[in-house]
C-alpha cells in the first residue's frame, strides 16, 4: 500500500497587523471598569501573541466609534452574521488563493486530484472550494471535500482524509486548504473572559500537498482522544451577532490529564525522548505549557508552536500547519515527529510522521 506524504506547504496571512489595536480596543471597552481593564492588560501581557493579523483593516482610534476602517464595525451596533459571511465570501477566497498561488508556483496545478478545505469561520454556497477551483486553475473534475465546523484540530482531520486517499489511490495529488478569518466573529462585550479569548484570534490560510511522491513528511498513524465530560469547555455556535467561542479556564488542566493519561495512544511503540519533533497547535500560552508539562518535554521542544503563537495567533484549524511548515523547512531525513491539535468536544487529534528528505 502507497505511504502519503506533505510534499510541500505555503501559508498566507492579511497584511493588517491588528494585535496591538486590538488591546487598544479592549482597553477602551472596559474603560468604566478599571479593575477588569488592569486583569485584562495583565493577562493580555502575558500572552505570548505580538502579532496578529486580520483580513478588516483596523480604524485608526481603537477608542473611537468606528473599530474597522469602513465602520462596518460600530461600538454598540456591530454587524450581524449576514454582513459578517458577506466579507467571508469575499476576503477568504483571496487569501486562499494567494497561499495555493505560492505553494504550486511551479506550475503543477493541472495534475491536483483532489481538494480538501477546512474552514470554521465561515460558509457559502457555492463554497470557497469552487472558488480556490476557478481563482487558482484547477481542473473542473478535482474532486472536492468540505471539512466544515470541526475547530483547531480540522487541519489533522484533513491529512487523514488525504492520507487514506493517496493510500487508496497512489497517483492522487491531494491539495489541502485550511482557511479560516477567526476576527470576524469580534464581539462588542466588556465580558473581560471573552475578550481575553478573542485576544487569541487571527486570521491566515496554510495551502499543503499530500502525495505519494516520497519527499517531505510521512503521514503515519492517527489518534482521536475525546475527553470525558468536557463538551461544554469549548464551544462554537452561530449567533445573530457572528459565531460564539466559548473557550473554558479548564481546558489547559483538561488537556494536561488528557495527554498524561493516555500519552501511549499517541506515541504508540516510542518513548517520549524518541519524539524529534513537536507539531502542537498552539491553541494559547497555557496550552502548550500543559502539553509540555504533560509530557514532560524539554524547553526547547515547542519552540516552532510558540514563534507561531508569538507571530500569528490562533487562526484555529490553519495554525498546526504553520508549525509543520516551520518543521518542513528544517526537518533532517529520519527525523520522527508527533502533530496534535485541540479543539471542541474538548477533542485531541493526534498523528506521528517522519521527516524523509528531498522536498519538492
Amino acid at each position: 500500500m502507497a505511504e502519503a506524504y506533505i510534499n510541500r506547504i505555503a501559508t498566507a496571512v492579511p497584511k493588517n497587523d491588528v494585535h496591538r489595536y486590538f488591546l487598544g480596543f479592549a482597553a477602551a471597552q472596559l474603560k468604566d471598569h478599571p479593575r477588569e481593564r488592569a486583569v485584562f492588560s495583565r493577562m493580555a501581557d502575558k500572552g505570548g501573541i505580538e502579532h496578529r493579523y486580520s483580513c478588516v483593516a483596523p480604524a485608526e482610534d481603537p477608542e473611537g466609534i468606528k473599530v474597522d476602517a469602513d465602520g462596518i464595525f460600530l461600538r454598540g451596533a456591530f454587524p450581524g452574521t449576514a454582513q459578517r459571511m458577506d466579507i467571508y465570501e469575499r476576503c477568504a477566497p483571496e487569501l486562499a488563493a494567494g497561499a495555493v498561488d505560492e505553494l504550486l508556483a511551479g506550475g503543477e496545478r493541472e495534475h491536483v486530484t483532489h481538494l480538501i478545505v477546512t474552514s470554521c469561520t465561515g460558509f457559502s454556497a457555492p463554497g470557497i472550494d469552487l472558488e480556490i477551483v476557478a481563482r487558482c486553475g484547477l481542473s473542473q473534475s478535482v474532486e472536492r471535500t468540505l471539512v466544515g465546523f470541526m475547530g483547531c484540530y480540522a487541519a489533522l482531520n484533513a491529512l487523514k482524509l488525504a492520507r487514506h486517499i493517496v493510500r487508496s489511490e497512489p497517483q492522487a495529488r491531494v491539495l489541502v486548504v485550511n482557511i479560516e478569518l477567526c476576527t470576524l466573529h469580534l464581539k462588542d462585550t466588556v465580558d473581560m473572559e471573552a475578550l481575553l479569548s478573542f485576544c487569541l484570534w487571527g486570521d491566515g490560510c496554510a495551502a499543503s500537498l499530500v502525495s505519494a511522491d516520497p519527499a517531505g513528511l510521512r503521514l503515519d498513524s492517527f489518534r482521536t482522544l475525546l475527553a470525558a465530560d468536557s463538551r461544554e469547555l469549548m464551544t462554537w455556535n452561530v449567533r445573530d451577532d457572528g459565531f460564539d467561542m466559548v473557550l473554558s479556564g479548564r481546558v489547559p488542566a483538561v488537556i494536561h490529564e488528557l495527554l498524561g493519561r493516555r500519552q501511549g495512544e499517541v506515541l504508540g511503540n516510542s518513548m517520549v525522548d524518541e519524539i524529534d519533533l513537536w507539531a502542537v497547535h498552539p491553541g494559547g500560552r497555557s496550552v502548550l505549557d500543559a502539553v509540555q508539562r504533560a509530557l514532560a518535554l524539554d524547553a526547547h521542544a515547542l519552540e516552532r508552536s510558540r514563534a507561531v503563537l508569538r507571530d500569528n495567533g490562533n487562526m484555529s484549524s490553519a495554525t498546526v500547519m504553520f508549525v509543520l511548515e516551520k518543521m518542513l523547512a528544517t526537518a533532517k531525513a529520519g527525523e520522527r515527529g508527533c502533530g496534535m491539535a485541540f479543539g471542541p468536544g474538548l477533542t485531541a487529534e493526534t498523528m506521528r510522521f517522519e521527516a524523509v528528505g528531498g522536498v519538492q
